[in-house]
């Protein structure tokens, strides 16, 4: 509905509606500015998707824009100096800094890292294909591989689409299982749902939901069952799932079983996995998982969600796959209340398929890295490939970085070594806000806008979404200088460089009718004559493209009550257009249009998984963990989030301390095989015996950054103690949960 409260126009003060770019719940919230600043925000309670629902993330957004540190002009570094200069000079500079370097190593001594924020911005969601696709770089890096390239690769390999994701359709089951996943701390992970919290207690009151995590996480307290596993097992575990359904005839395919590959060879997989088998690796016992199976098989609206602690283990391309195949084998796929695919009312240009890979195809390893060796999986590889491509000399060593809103020093496997390996690159580019870990290497730092100086409408994000909503915001705040360019004119200009034109003389129009027209025909349209419907380019046209060829759009006329930009710009609150709907066979990317149950590719890892089974124990492995108020490295400059305990804490159970002769409270030194940090001990009864927890994202305070709250609460960097060759091995994912550590008392 349209409120009935007028809104104020972009700078102006009074009321502004604003979905909030944080993370996946997109929060719909209402902003008071007052005297040009934000004077409160609260959830927006008439949003046709969060329905009021915030978490104290989005109530900080007015401090993110005023926040001090912010970086506001463009600035360059001369003699170990920074300076802020105009926009021309900082174009210039990026000119004189990246044109030699191709020009004396070629474009291969180039290559970007592309941060998270990423997928939460407006212009750099939309643009970042411009420069990683158009630029001639041949490799890049993104946090993907220390996230969710398992699955990518599994939905890939079975579905035929590398972002076709099902999610749990949790507002209508009546059993969830969670798998390393915490939404209490994360709203939700490749599970976009507003108020996931209060969804799972509305589960509990008609249901079950059962926690499957090595911590009793804050969702895991919520739940009716938490079932503490061994880090790095969920896969074994699974497959006993899997094989209990078979052995006790509980598997029923429902409607996808006319549109299925491969069950038979999973039924000849699992009999191999009994419960028995795998009870004590996992640490749960036999008679718990064939109980879960038949819970699972029995309740008529079911399902299973996997999340990060999946992914990033040793074995979360197999984890991630198996949940598919207990969701497929129990019923509960492409139905309400089980895993379904979300339809996003504007597709993400982020979805299309990669060349060369389209039908689900296998073939990795179109080129390796130089150092190790580490090949490709979907385009990409392990980000901790970075520092030994920097730091090891010879041909094809990388001599430019460009970082897009990214911090790797802290997010990525081993940081610290790319923290030694970036002072010997001969340029660095950072578009960014802050003087951070990171961008404080950088030869020129281009800053963007804040959340609130531009407008917003989810792009990749919502392809998670549990209902089909679109949801326009306008920019709260003008930019204080009406002619800067704006991100997605910054990622044309450094892509138009990197193709041999000068930053500065980028014909930033050309490419961007170019990258339009490229997006209209991949929907069958003729670009150049849809663009002479606008007036001007840039992401709010690719914006209403997306949405008019989207499943709800008026596809440019042809079906005249479709939504457009111009409809949704009417609608301030949003559309909600419904949750999910069955989508097999049609959103299927494979030729024939049938789900590949069981990807060779994927049956190859068995072995590997099986020779984990026999294994002696880790006396200690690390786990990571997220807080609520915490947004990996993002939000610790944010004062009003910092407040409170400290919670850059090592995490470890009461059995383990008394162990290693350690009490709360102590500085301890934890030791992996990558290097060692010391942080306080928080001793607790939360946690499986034998596993110790670290926060991601903290370690700041470093010389020549400008992050003045956070380096006043700078904690220690976890990833230290991730070794950068540990990896699930068949999609590069690093493994930063079940790394084997050692825990000390710290040196007085």
């Amino acid at each position: 509905m349209t409120i009935d409260l007028p809104l104020a126009a972009t700078g102006e003060d009074g009321r502004h509606l604003y979905t909030c770019p944080l993370c996946e719940a997109m929060c719909g919230l209402d902003i008071e500015v007052r005297d040009g600043r934000v004077a409160g925000i609260r959830g927006n309670r008439d949003d046709v998707w969060s329905h009021g629902h915030i978490c104290p993330k989005g109530a900080t957004l007015g401090a993110v824009h005023e926040d001090p540190d912010r970086i506001r002009r463009p600035m360059v570094k001369v003699d170990g100096q920074w300076y802020e200069v105009t926009w021309d000079v900082a174009l210039r500079r990026c000119t004189e800094l990246i044109a030699p370097v191709i020009e004396r190593y070629g474009i291969s001594a180039v290559t970007a890292y592309v941060g998270n924020p990423l997928a939460h911005s407006f212009s750099l969601a939309r643009y970042s294909g411009v420069l990683l696709g158009m630029s001639g770089m041949p490799i890049t890096y993104s946090p993907g591989t220390v996230d969710q390239w398992p699955k990518n690769l599994s939905s890939h390999l079975m579905y035929g689409g590398w972002w076709t994701f099902p999610v749990p359709d949790i507002e209508r089951t009546d059993l969830l299982v969670v798998m390393g996943a915490n939404p209490a701390a994360s709203q939700g992970s490749l599970l976009a749902a507003p108020d996931v919290m209060g969804i799972i207690d509305r589960i509990r009151q008609r249901g079950e939901v059962i926690v499957v995590d090595p911590v009793r996480t804050a969702t895991a307290a919520r739940a009716d069952e938490w079932l503490p596993i061994t880090p790095g097992t969920d896969a074994a575990f699974l497959l006993a799932v899997v094989h209990t359904l078979f052995a006790e005839d509980l598997v029923s395919l429902g409607a996808v079983a006319a549109h299925l590959d491969g069950v038979d060879t999973v039924r000849a997989v699992a009999a191999d996995w009994s419960p028995e088998r795998v009870a004590t690796a996992t640490g749960i016992d036999a008679d718990r998982i064939r109980v879960l199976a038949r819970e699972l098989a029995t309740t008529e609206r079911a399902v299973v969600y996997g999340r990060i602690g999946l992914c990033n283990q040793e074995f979360g391309s197999l984890a991630s796959w198996l949940v598919d195949v207990v969701n497929i084998l129990t019923g509960h796929f492409d139905v309400p209340g089980g895993a379904m695919f979300p339809r996003a009312a504007a597709w993400s240009i982020t979805v299309q398929p990669q060349p060369g890979l389209e039908d689900g195809a296998a073939e990795f390893g179109r080129f390796r890295t130089r150092v190790r060796g580490a090949k490709e999986v979907l385009g990409q590889v392990p980000v901790s490939c970075l520092a030994e491509e920097i730091a090891t000399p010879g041909e094809g060593q990388v001599k430019a970085l460009i970082t897009i809103a990214g911090n790797p020093v802290l997010s990525t496997p081993a940081g610290h070594r790319l923290d030694d390996a970036l002072p010997q690159l001969e340029a660095m580019i950072a578009v960014d806000l802050w003087l951070n870990e990171t961008t404080r290497h950088a030869d020129v730092i281009l800053p963007g806008l804040s959340p609130l100086e531009q407008p917003h409408h989810d792009d990749l994000i919502l392809h998670f979404a549990i209902n089909s909503v679109a949801n326009y915001s306008a920019p709260v705040f003008a930019p204080d200088d009406p002619d800067r360019p704006h991100e997605w004119e910054l990622l044309i200009r450094l892509t138009g460089l990197l193709t041999g034109t000068p930053a500065e003389d980028v014909d930033v129009a050309a490419i961007d009718d170019g990258f339009f027209d490229y997006m209209a025909f991949t929907q069958g349209l003729d670009g150049a004559a849809i663009r002479a419907r606008y007036e001007h380019g840039g992401p709010e046209r690719i914006l209403d493209l997306t949405l008019r060829t989207g499943p709800f759009g008026d596809r440019y006329g042809e079906r005249p009550d479709g939504l457009t930009l111009d409809k949704l710009k009417g609608r301030p609150n949003g559309i909600n257009f419904g949750p999910m709907v069955p989508q097999v066979p049609e959103i299927l990317g494979t030729a024939d249009q049938r789900i590949r149950l069981a990807p060779q590719y994927l049956l190859d890892d068995l072995p590997r998984l099986a020779a984990r089974l026999d294994r002696d124990a880790d006396e200690l492995v690390l786990v990571s963990r997220r807080h609520l108020r915490s947004n990996n490295s993002w939000l610790h400059n944010v004062a009003p989030l910092m407040k409170g305990r400290d919670r850059c804490t090592l995490l470890m159970h009461r059995i383990d301390a008394q162990r290693c002769g350690v009490g709360d409270g102590e500085t301890v030194t934890v030791t992996s095989s990558s290097g060692s940090i010391e942080v306080p001990v928080e001793v607790t009864e939360a946690i499986k015996p034998g596993v110790v927890s670290m926060p991601h994202g903290w370690g700041h305070n470093r010389p020549g950054t400008r992050m003045t709250v956070a380096n006043a609460s700078p904690g220690v960097n976890t990833n230290i103690l991730s070794p950068p060759t540990f990896l699930d091995e068949p999609s590069g994912n690093g493994a930063l949960n079940g790394i084997p550590v050692t825990v000390t008392r710290a040196p007085a």
